[in-house]
């Protein structure tokens, strides 16, 4: 290994020649394996040598007197500092858009998903409302095609046991958890889109849309609610409710984004509101994407299950944790502001001018 002392000769000694040969062969073997394909002790010496390297080309660039070797140094450096301190351009993305562009749009948007919130709620009271008052009403509301037959309504309506039964836990294949895990993921996210999509007609589909799946869940809900302690439908349907109800509301919200820059564009106009306004919702649906596989696989494999109720009310208080915490961290990030610290540069230059290798140097 070479000091940064023999590193410094001008002109350049034997040693300091074959140092940078060895830390130019590095740089080689990185570009064909990449940095995580170099064995400890390599990757190790190439952070050295790049160090060493840094030190001397900040020297020759302060005595100026080597125009050729300031450029060799530079691209040498360049290089490596790619390796060593640039994350993959796929990890970039993602966590750009974990900790930036979404955490952007969501603050952004608070306004439009605190009116989903709203509508999902005001759904829920107003179904509840009714069918508490008129049972029969919920004859109304419930899809017959998903298996609520008026008949199947009434019992749950009328008897205890009936609902104890429609409650009642089993194991179930895994196979076959799978597979009613892949159908849900598929039609909440179906019903996610059309929430997002028809907010193009000025927001009144995805309005409605959303108000019925809130007076649906009201309904449903007053069923069980009949029974003095309803411990056990809270435990049956939290688990997965939580996340799934988050997911449709931010689809709401992203149809609402769209829905609000077609019915009140402002001076600014439709198509330029338009314009501004697909880029945060495509945000927030593109956000909604894993709290749908969440509560998919939350009701196949919690749902579907023998787990008693103790579990699944911890399960849904986890989630609902979670969520609270991914609510303040993403005020956190969308309230950081980048800095702009180019003027330090500038401050902190030497005021010469005329030097062939000047402003090239290494990224910091």
């Amino acid at each position: 290994m070479v000091s940064c002392g023999a590193l410094s000769a001008t002109p350049p000694s034997d040693d300091a020649r074959r140092a940078t040969e060895r830390f130019e062969a590095l740089l080689d073997r990185c570009e064909r394996l990449r940095a995580g394909g170099l064995p400890f002790d390599e990757l190790g010496e190439l952070g050295r040598r790049y160090r060493a390297h840094t030190a001397r080309l900040a020297r020759l660039r302060e005595r100026d007197d080597d125009p050729a070797e300031i450029r060799y140094l530079n691209a040498l450096c360049v290089r490596a500092y790619s390796f060593l301190y640039v994350p993959p351009a796929s990890e970039r993305s993602l966590r750009t858009f974990v900790f930036e562009r979404l955490p952007d749009a969501l603050g952004r948007t608070w306004r439009v998903q605190a009116l989903a919130w709203t509508l999902l709620l005001a759904g829920i009271t107003l179904g509840g409302a009714l069918a508490w008052r008129d049972p029969q009403s919920l004859h109304a509301f419930m899809p017959a095609g998903c298996g609520y037959t008026p008949d199947r309504v009434d019992q749950l309506i009328a008897s205890p046991a009936a609902r104890a039964d429609f409650l009642g836990r089993s194991a179930v294949p895994a196979t076959i958890n799978a597979f009613f895990g892949s159908a849900l993921f598929a039609h909440n996210t179906r019903v996610g889109l059309l929430a997002f999509a028809t907010g193009m007609l000025a927001g009144v589909p995805t309005v409605l849309l959303h108000l019925y799946n809130g007076i649906l869940l009201g309904a449903f809900a007053a069923i069980f609610f009949r029974d003095p302690l309803p411990l056990d439908f809270l435990a049956w349907i939290l688990p997965h409710g939580i996340p799934e109800l988050t997911a449709i509301t931010l689809c709401a919200a992203a149809g609402l984004c769209l829905g609000g820059a077609v019915a009140a564009p402002g001076r600014q106009g439709r198509r330029r509101a338009l314009r501004e306004a697909v880029n945060p919702a495509l945000l927030l649906f593109a956000g909604a994407i894993p709290l749908f596989a969440l509560a998919a696989l939350a009701e196949s494999f919690v749902r579907e299950s023998t787990l008693g109720t103790a579990p699944r009310l911890g399960i849904a208080a986890a989630f609902a944790a979670g969520l609270v915490a991914a609510l303040l961290a993403v005020r956190r990030f969308s309230r950081r502001v980048p800095v702009d610290a180019a003027w330090l540069g500038e401050l902190m230059a030497p005021d010469r001018g005329g030097s062939p290798g000047r402003g090239s140097g290494p990224a910091p």
